[in-house]
């Protein structure tokens, strides 16, 4: 393979886990309720995660690249069927939206607790930052979003490493500090699938999209195995710190910032910038697929849409951030499942005919 399509593979692959990694992901919110709470069996279930993400997302991009796809309209309308795709579509694109602007109203609170910045400056901040970019072609989009990525692997690299090797209490012990009531379900296993549903759901689109602009169908494919062993790594760094801080976790609504203050206070600023650096990478990437759902990319539809999009966002976000994320989440993990599932039927069917789509 060449230098350059291992580049384009790599920069799909970065994005990718540039959309999945999102602020709950950063801050170890995410991680603590899906998985650590769970005790070490959370790493295996991590790897469940990743497993389904890396073999949903490759055949997402696939699909994109196959149908050049310009939203993840017609994907769904392959994978359901006419009538039931419509339905997908729009409670997908819908959820969307609204992951879009539960991640507004948490930037606000970000800025707030980080730095004292009012809320509402915050969310404007982010607010502005997103309408520029996405001003920007799909290229730079990609570039943009991808390029912030490797800040937050080495941000982990250094946050946990440091906490692995100096646990304040030993691996063999920590199950006798998780808090079990965090979890969503009891079972270690349903939640890991419940997580990569999410997870899948939120990146559908983007992946769609993604697929489609690859110059080759081996980059498309590739990129997303990429992205889903980065999701990983990232995945099992955050769990493994969280554990080895778990009753501080437990009593902190941040736990990675309770890991960046366990070496120094500096650290934990650095930290909050890339938290809302990530943020923003899920905003652009979720508003995007949202936008040329319904207008022609970068046409003037699209930018008042965008405008009216944003104005919105800014008024939904102030109902609260704990609200919007217990009526979003849940529902959009279902959808996630649902796609898995229809990309596995497909994939299925396809190994039993001759007429291969993906």
């Amino acid at each position: 393979m060449s230098q350059g399509k291992n580049f384009a593979s790599w920069r799909i692959g970065f994005a990718y886990a540039g959309i999945i990694v999102g602020a709950g992901f950063s801050t170890g919110q995410e991680v603590l309720q899906f998985f650590a709470s769970h005790g070490l069996i959370s790493i295996l279930g991590i790897i469940v995660a990743a497993l389904i993400l890396m073999f949903a997302g490759r055949q997402a991009a696939k699909l994109g690249f196959r149908l050049n796809a310009e939203s993840h309209e017609t994907p769904l309308r392959v994978l359901f069927g006419p009538k039931v795709g419509l339905v997908v579509d729009y409670a997908l694109i819908f959820f969307l939206y609204g992951i879009a602007v539960v991640m507004i109203a948490g930037s606000g609170a970000t800025f707030n607790q980080s730095f004292g910045i009012h809320p509402q400056v915050g969310v404007l901040i982010i607010i502005l930052l997103a309408g520029v970019t996405l001003l920007l072609d799909f290229e730079k989009i990609i570039s943009i979003i991808g390029g912030i990525t490797p800040l937050l692997i080495i941000a982990v690299i250094i946050i946990t490493g440091y906490n692995i090797l100096n646990p304040s209490v030993p691996y063999s012990e920590v199950d006798n500090f998780v808090d079990p009531t965090r979890t969503p379900s009891a079972y270690w296993w349903f939640d890991a699938i419940t997580y990569a549903g999410l997870a899948l759901a939120t990146a559908f689109s983007f992946l769609s999209i993604m697929g489609s602009e690859a110059s080759r169908h081996a980059i498309a494919r590739r990129g997303a195995i990429y992205g889903g062993l980065i999701i990983m790594l990232l995945m099992l760094l955050v769990n493994v710190g969280v554990l080895s801080i778990m009753p501080e976790a437990n009593a902190v609504p941040l736990p990675a910032m309770a890991m960046a203050d366990q070496i120094a206070p500096w650290i934990g600023t650095v930290y909050s910038v890339i938290i809302i650096l990530l943020i923003y990478n899920s905003v652009v990437g979720l508003m995007y697929p949202f936008l040329t759902r319904f207008t022609e990319p970068f046409s003037g539809r699209y930018k008042i849409m965008l405008a009216l999009s944003l104005v919105a966002a800014f008024l939904i976000s102030n109902v609260g951030f704990v609200e919007l994320v217990n009526f979003v989440y849940p529902i959009l993990g279902y959808i996630g499942l649902a796609i898995a599932a229809a990309l596995t039927i497909r994939w299925i069917a396809n190994k039993n005919t001759k007429k291969k789509l993906m």
